[in-house]
């Protein structure tokens, strides 16, 4: 369909495939052709209009949802490839997600042949953020677009021609103000995410989803202070202590009727007041009228439709969760029934046809005569809608758009939702309801009591609104001055009860007043706390925390934070409409919030003790791995793979290391001292070390296991600089580590037992790399005739001297046991007491170390244990040594403070490589 003579191409993009659909077929008037594009759900559709005197060729097609995803870059988005608290400044940005790629190809493809961009995204500020999305991409393709702003509220022929031919702009600070939203979720959820996360799930037996393994303890700026209104109303139930009370009532039976009075003092706690007075009214019952009110009274009808209120009527009327009222109002409305369903308006223009609206229900067999009645001036019954105060310039009140009785594919929710929107409307077109009140006054011995009664004169939009009600009861006729003996007067007791768990429209009703979140995603955070198992809801819509939301309240609560309160989250929501008109940017909003909320995280981690003190009141400790409990810290970028940070971790066997948060793929480590007993990274930058930056690290070493001349507390590198790490290095004895390492993913080793195209292995600050080449001008290493240097304490050595057989892993002596096996039984073996994985047969190292001898080294280093050690661990691949380079020259060890390490092979003697891959082993 080629445009007419003197046409413009104009390329329209709605936010939904049916949005797409329903306005191409609105402006069509049902005559358009559609094409694929290169989305197969995201159609194209064609068709000639006018737009004034313009005529134009129309191309309409959607996206789904935001086009682009707002992430961290790359680095930072594994959980372990840096610290936390680097996430409040973490390089971010914005781009189509892979899923998205055919829709941008196919916005990008059709701007390049377009005039005119019209943007027909929901009126809201999350609409207009998806807009300038859209406006990136084809503006990308084609800078000369002239771009228009579509303004609708309803997919209906009248709006929508109404809006195409009034077109605007797209307001760019309704854009911004969202982008601050996400920038600020992001980096706040992601870091208090992976902060509780990494803490707290390995160190306890959480076992609350089934899959206690993924699990993921997420925060939310929204999420969390939702769940501590509903924390909250928990405590004081909780904290609730019955309280026995007192009060007197009196009641009055006549020809007319029963009349209840109710004491004027309520009830008091105190049991002997309550007795005296009581017993006056008795001694002298004559009661005396000396008060009848007669009064009018009005119910008012509801305010106009937001989707607060939607929600909230919903559920306390249809039994729906507010999700799911919005999953069907959205469904509704793009089939054209009701209007856009995310509004914060509850007044509607003086504009607006209040008139027609009505005026389409008035053939329903339900409400339809009450709608006929309304538009009768003789009925009186009409009455303009109250103004609730609230308007968002974007949409009106929720309202019906199309009449209908039902629709075959509807479910009843649809049929709910629908009928709850129109009685609404009809609602608040109607007079109040009309009736008369009294009020008879009487006094006993002095105490007042009172009694009310209602009677309904005209029920007027409470004809229509069934989910009100205001009924009453008759009292008999009573003049002043009349006496009369009461029938009954007793002194009653009762306790005070507390108050009810949060239903869920009072959680919605708690979330709007603290400004928490937006009407367009209140019900998102409340279904995230059912799907992260913080909270429950019961058959009565009403929720309660789990354990697991009450620890992380209660933990945040000792640390003296209130980050579970809504105050903060408020101050944010209003900075966000503050970018919205303009009288804060986007910048300073972004700088304050994540500048105060860095603070509360450091603060946070300072005192994490808290939280797990609170985790550990529900939820027993596991018996899991240190290290998998410990945040990692980052220490420096790595120099191997250039691709991850080397972290600071804690190991199973409680010592320290740092290790390359890219691992498996990268396998470069430091292993610490053995001697330490706490170690932090610090902010401190080592000046000397390149390349940088290097952060210090806070050593604690246990005092028995260095020299009396050296401090437990250091401020160390682990760059090579730290000439006082060097010689606690020496010193100390090391925490064990197993010398063999599994290759990565995809990589080979070749005959020998060595990888092919792998990088070098992991270090110590023993045990480092250099290759033979590099010892040419240097001094050559001393072999030992054990192929291994010592490197225990003295209380290792004997133990070796002693004839006990050291692990070659953690350096620990061994146990002996006795095998019982069929092929093996009697037979001696001896293992590592602390499941480091070390199994040797006795007679095995008696054939080649003799008992008694010392071993000079890390244990046993003879080739029956190696032997051994390589048959445990897959046969062929043998034990590698400490690893040797790419072309397989000759390597030797230096520690990573930067000093030789000798040794050699003590099969051959050849320096350049160990027994493990000597070319003569085995001959």
């Amino acid at each position: 369909m080629p445009p007419g003579g003197g046409a413009i191409r104009v390329l329209n993009v709605a936010e939904k495939p049916s949005v797409a659909k329903a306005v191409a077929e609105i402006l069509s008037r049902g005559g358009m052709q559609s094409r694929a594009g290169r989305s197969r759900y995201n159609r194209v559709f064609e068709f000639n209009y006018a737009i004034g005197a313009q005529a134009c060729h129309m191309l309409v097609t959607s996206v789904t949802g935001h086009l682009m995803e707002l992430d961290f870059d790359d680095r930072y988005r594994k959980w372990y490839s840096c610290d936390p608290v680097e996430l409040f400044h973490a390089p971010v940005r914005k781009a189509v997600p892979q899923d998205k790629q055919d829709i941008k190809r196919t916005l990008e493809e059709e701007a390049r042949t377009c005039q005119w961009l019209v943007l027909w995204l929901d009126c809201d500020r999350e609409g207009e953020n998806i807009a300038y999305e859209v406006v990136e991409i084809c503006a990308g393709a084609n800078r000369h677009l002239n771009i228009y702003r579509a303004r609708f509220s309803a997919l209906i022929p009248r709006e929508i021609h109404d809006a195409v031919q009034h077109l605007a702009r797209p307001n760019k600070l309704f854009a911004d103000a969202v982008d601050a939203r996400q920038e600020i979720d992001l980096r706040i959820g992601a870091s208090f995410t992976r902060f509780q996360t990494m803490l707290l799930k390995d160190a306890f037996v959480l076992d609350v989803t089934g899959e206690e393994r993924n699990m993921v303890l997420s925060y939310g700026p929204c999420q969390f202070p939702t769940l501590g209104f509903i924390v909250e109303r928990f405590w004081e139930i909780q904290a609730h202590e019955p309280e026995e009370f007192w009060t007197i009532n009196c009641s009055h039976t006549s020809d007319e009727g029963t009349a209840s009075f109710l004491w004027i003092r309520g009830h008091l706690f105190d049991y002997s007041s309550a007795v005296v007075i009581y017993e006056m009214c008795v001694e002298e019952p004559m009661a005396t009228v000396h008060n009848v009110r007669n009064q009018e009274k009005l119910k008012y009808p509801p305010y106009p439709l937001s989707t607060v209120e939607l929600q909230k009527r919903a559920s306390r009327c249809c039994r729906m969760s507010s999700e799911h009222t919005m999953k069907v109002a959205e469904e509704l409305y793009q089939a054209g029934f009701i209007s856009y369903p995310r509004t914060e308006t509850d007044s509607f223009s003086p504009n607006t046809d209040l008139h027609a609206i009505v005026h389409e229900q008035v053939d329903h067999p339900v409400w339809g005569t009450y709608a006929q009645r309304l538009l009768n001036p003789e009925e009186r019954l009409w009455r303009n809608p109250s103004n609730g105060g609230h308007d968002d310039k974007a949409h009106p009140p929720i309202h019906p758009t199309k009449f209908t009785t039902g629709e075959t594919n509807w479910s009843e929710d649809h049929r709910k939702v629908y009928e709850l929107v129109v009685r609404h409307f009809l609602a608040c077109c109607s007079q109040p309801a009309v009736g008369a009140e009294t009020t008879v006054e009487i006094d006993i011995a002095g105490e007042q009591f009172n009694a009310s009664g209602r009677v309904v004169l005209a029920k007027n939009y409470l004809d229509v609104y069934r989910y009100d009600s205001w009924g009453g009861s008759l009292l008999p006729t009573y003049t002043v001055g009349q006496q009369f003996v009461p029938t009954t007067l007793t002194l009653d007791s009762g306790v005070t009860r507390p108050p009810p768990l949060l239903a869920e429209a009072d959680l919605l009703s708690c979330m709007d007043k603290a400004g928490i979140g937006t009407d367009a995603t209140m019900h998102e955070h409340i279904k995230k706390l059912l799907d992260r198992c913080y909270a429950t809801k019961d058959a009565n819509s009403r929720f309660s925390p789990t354990n697991l939301g009450e620890a992380l309240v209660m933990g945040y609560d000792e640390m003296g934070y209130e980050l579970w309160k809504p105050y903060l989250r408020s101050m944010m929501e209003a900075d966000m409409k503050a970018v919205s008109i303009g009288t804060k940017s986007k910048s300073e909003v972004l700088e304050g919030c994540l500048q105060q909320m860095e603070a509360c995280f450091r603060d946070a981690r300072a005192n994490k003790v808290k939280l797990l003190d609170a985790m550990g009141t529900f939820f027993a400790r596991s018996n899991r791995p240190i290290n998998e409990t410990q945040p990692a810290e980052v220490v420096r970028r790595c120099g191997l793979c250039n691709a991850s940070d080397m972290l600071l971790k804690r190991r199973p066997t409680g010592g320290f290391m740092v290790g390359c948060g890219g691992y498996p793929l990268c396998r470069n480590v430091v292993w610490l001292p053995g001697s330490l007993a706490e170690a932090a990274v610090t902010q401190h930058i080592c000046p000397t070390c390149v390349p940088g930056p290097v952060r210090k690290i806070q050593f604690k070493f246990n005092r028995r296991d260095i020299p009396p001349n050296y401090d437990v507390d250091h401020l160390g590198c682990v760059g090579g600089c730290d000439d006082v790490l060097k010689e606690l290095s020496e010193l100390s004895r090391f925490g064990g580590h197993n010398q063999t390492a599994t290759p990565a993913r995809g990589q080979s080793q070749n005959p020998s037992g060595v990888r092919q195209g792998a990088p070098p292995p992991r270090q110590d600050l023993h045990t480092g790399f250099r290759t033979g080449r590099q010892f040419a001008n240097e001094q050559t290493p001393v072999v030992n005739p054990q192929g291994f240097r010592s490197t225990h304490t003295q209380s290792s050595r004997n133990a070796s001297d002693a004839g006990q057989v050291l692990c070659t892993t953690c350096g620990e002596a061994c146990i002996s046991r006795t095998a019982n096996t069929e092929a093996n039984r009697g037979r001696k073996f001896y293992k590592c007491q602390n499941a480091c994985g070390f199994f040797a047969w006795e007679d095995e190292l008696e054939n080649v170390v003799p008992r008694g001898r010392g071993r000079g080294g890390r244990g046993s280093s003879s080739r029956a244990s190696a032997s051994a050690s390589a048959g445990r661990r897959g046969g062929g691949r043998g034990r590698r040594g400490r690893g040797r380079n790419e072309d397989g020259d000759g390597m030797t060890f230096v520690s990573a403070t930067g000093d030789t390490v000798h040794g050699c092979c003590f099969t051959c003697g050849d320096p350049s490589h160990f027994a493990n891959v000597c070319p003569n082993r085995g001959r």
